[in-house]
């Protein structure tokens, strides 16, 4: 009986990967004592795509409110970059 395995993640599987390092990185400068307010998504264009096409994330983890996108509270930069990262300008982090 021969095994198949899919060599190339599903895009469903690739949109909650890209949420979960997000999420993991915001949530380790929290515990290393960083605020919300001290936090900026610099995101690749395709990363932010992929968040907003993201239907497994609950409408309290991403917002868009006066032109500004925001995950998990943590405000969204998209573009100008070409690898997206969390920046944490204060707090212990």
């Amino acid at each position: 009986m021969a095994r198949t395995t899919e060599s190339r993640p599903s895009a469903h599987s690739r949109l909650r990967r890209s949420a979960d390092i997000f999420r993991a990185a915001i949530d380790k400068a929290v515990a290393e004592g960083a605020k919300l307010d001290d936090m900026m998504l610099n995101l690749t264009l395709s990363d932010a795509s992929e968040l907003k096409r993201d239907r497994t994330l609950a409408t309290e983890d991403i917002s868009f409110s006066d032109g500004v996108m925001r995950f998990l509270g943590v405000k969204v930069t998209p573009g100008g970059v070409t690898s997206s990262s969390l920046d944490v300008t204060g707090g212990g982090a």
